[in-house]
C-alpha cells in the first residue's frame, strides 16, 4: 500500500506538504498546480488514508461518492465528510476513508463496524455495502421508500423561501443554473432543487422556462452556463444557482460582459460556502447545514453500533436558511 512518503518522492515535494494537502489544510499556501499534482499522484498510487482498528476501538468507514479532485472543486461533500471526521476524532472512533473511484475500495472496508455513505449510490453499490456491514447511514441521498437510514436537506422549503424572496423584490422572471448527478453512468439522480424551483415559480406566476441550464456543480460550469444565457439574448431578472460554486462562476461571466449585479440582475446561490461572503458583491445564498449532516450521521451510527444494531430505517431532514447579502435588490 502506498504511503505519504511514496507520494512525496514521486511528486517531488515534502511529506508534510503531501499530508497537509490530502487533509485539506486550508492554511497551506502552495500553488494550485502542486495540489493537483499531489492529488493525481495519490490517485495513481492508489493511496488510502486508513486508521487501523485496535482492540475495543469502534471503526467507521466513510465512503465518499465524489473523487478527491471533485471534492476540492465543490466543497459541499467535503463539508459533510469533515462533520463525520470531527465527531469521530472527538469520540476516539477509528476512521477508514475511501472514495468510490479508489481501487479496491470495498476490500478496504471489510473490518469496519459501520458505514457513512456520502453522496448518491446505485442499488448495486448499496447491496455491496450491505454485505460489508448492516450498520449503514446515507447522507445527502433521498431514499424512497425508506429502506435505509438517511439524512437529507429540506430543499422544498429552501426553494420556497428563495422564490418568495425574489418575488417580493418584484422579479417576475428567474433562471436556474444547476448540475446533474448520476448514481451510475446512465442513471440520473433527480435534483429536487430543480423540481421545487419549477413548482414555486409556477405558484408565484414567475416566468422561468427559457432560462434553465444544467451542467456540473463547479465554478467552471457556472461560468459556461451563464455565458450561454448571455449569448442567447434577453436575461431574466434573477438567477438561482443550485450551488455557490456555480454562482461564483456565473458572477465572473456577468462581470466580463459588464452586466451589473444586482443592478441589472440578481443572483442567489446555495450552500453558503466561506467564499460566498467575499465575492463581489457578497452572495445572497441558502445556508445548507452540511457539516451538521455529517456530524449527525456519525453520532447516530456510533450510538447504533454501541447498541449492537440500527433501529428501523428513518429519514432525517434538516432545514436550510436564506442568507441575504448584496447580490439581490428590488427590480
Amino acid at each position: 500500500m502506498a504511503t505519504i512518503k511514496d507520494i512525496a518522492n514521486k511528486a517531488g515535494v515534502s511529506s508534510s506538504t503531501v499530508s497537509r494537502i490530502l487533509n485539506q489544510d486550508e492554511t497551506l499556501n502552495v500553488p494550485v498546480e502542486t495540489k493537483q499534482l499531489v492529488i493525481k499522484t495519490a490517485q495513481e498510487l492508489h493511496y488510502q488514508k486508513k486508521i487501523k482498528k485496535t482492540k475495543n476501538l469502534i471503526t467507521i468507514g466513510i465512503i465518499e461518492w465524489y473523487s478527491l479532485q471533485q471534492e476540492i472543486d465543490d466543497p459541499y461533500y467535503l463539508s459533510i465528510r469533515k462533520g463525520v471526521e470531527e465527531y469521530c476524532l472527538k469520540n476516539n472512533i477509528g476512521i477508514v476513508r475511501v472514495f468510490k473511484d479508489d481501487a479496491n475500495f470495498i476490500q478496504n472496508l471489510e473490518n469496519v463496524d459501520g458505514l457513512v455513505c456520502i453522496g448518491k449510490f446505485s442499488m448495486e453499490h448499496i447491496k455491496q455495502f450491505e454485505m460489508i456491514n448492516r450498520n449503514i447511514i446515507f447522507v445527502d441521498m433521498f431514499i424512497n421508500p425508506i429502506h435505509h437510514c438517511h439524512i437529507v436537506l429540506d430543499f422544498k422549503n429552501a426553494l420556497k423561501d428563495v422564490i418568495k424572496y425574489l418575488s417580493l423584490l418584484n422579479h417576475q422572471s428567474i433562471g436556474f443554473l444547476g448540475g446533474k448527478e448520476f448514481v451510475d453512468d446512465n442513471i440520473e439522480y433527480e435534483d429536487t432543487r430543480k423540481k421545487y424551483f419549477i413548482k414555486f415559480c409556477e405558484e408565484y406566476n414567475i416566468t422561468y422556462t427559457s432560462w434553465i441550464k444544467e451542467g456540473n456543480y463547479t465554478s467552471e460550469s457556472g461560468y459556461l452556463m451563464m455565458n450561454e444565457l448571455i449569448n442567447e439574448g434577453q436575461l431574466p431578472n434573477a438567477i438561482f444557482c443550485a450551488s455557490d460554486p456555480i454562482a461564483i462562476g456565473a458572477l465572473k461571466a456577468l462581470h466580463e460582459h459588464h452586466i451589473r449585479v444586482p443592478e441589472d440582475i440578481s443572483i442567489v446561490g446555495f450552500d453558503n460556502i466561506d467564499h460566498a461572503n467575499y465575492t463581489n458583491p457578497p452572495l445572497t445564498t441558502v445556508f445548507a447545514p452540511t457539516f451538521d449532516m455529517g456530524l449527525m450521521a456519525a453520532q447516530y451510527l456510533y450510538e447504533a453500533i454501541k447498541a449492537t444494531h440500527l433501529t428501523s430505517p428513518i429519514r432525517v431532514q434538516l432545514p436550510c436558511f436564506l442568507i441575504e447579502r448584496e447580490s439581490c435588490q428590488k427590480k
